[in-house]
């Protein structure tokens, strides 16, 4: 049974597991793959970075305090985050992977960064 590269059709020589012709078809296929396939997917993985950065340039030091008008101004945007913490005393943190940010009086937000 002769094997064609899943790329390009060609015949595959060598090894009986071989899926691909040479290295340039396997990038090719991996790549045309596992690209996000849809605008949605790249564009909230594209903000969730950009407010990991904005938190992370904000928060050098771990633990400040900083004003909702500064974040904006950044670019930051409220509505992408990737996960809510909720204290015993009920108190909710917004963490973008583990940089996080809890809303205080007067707009302003303490801001964290998780350890472990």
């Amino acid at each position: 049974m002769e094997k064609k590269c899943l790329e390009c059709g060609d015949k595959i020589r060598g090894r009986i597991d071989k899926k691909f012709c040479n290295d340039g078809c396997r990038n090719s296929y991996n790549n045309r793959v596992n690209k996000d396939s849809k605008n949605l997917i790249r564009n909230t993985n594209n903000r969730l970075r950009k407010n990991y950065r904005i938190l992370e340039m904000l928060n050098p030091n771990q633990k400040t305090k900083t004003s909702r008008a500064k974040m904006i101004e950044a670019g930051f945007d409220f509505n992408y985050f990737t996960s809510i913490y909720t204290t015993k005393a009920k108190t909710v943190y917004y963490f973008v992977y583990d940089q996080g940010y809890l809303p205080l009086e007067n707009d302003y937000y303490a801001l964290v960064k998780r350890e472990g």
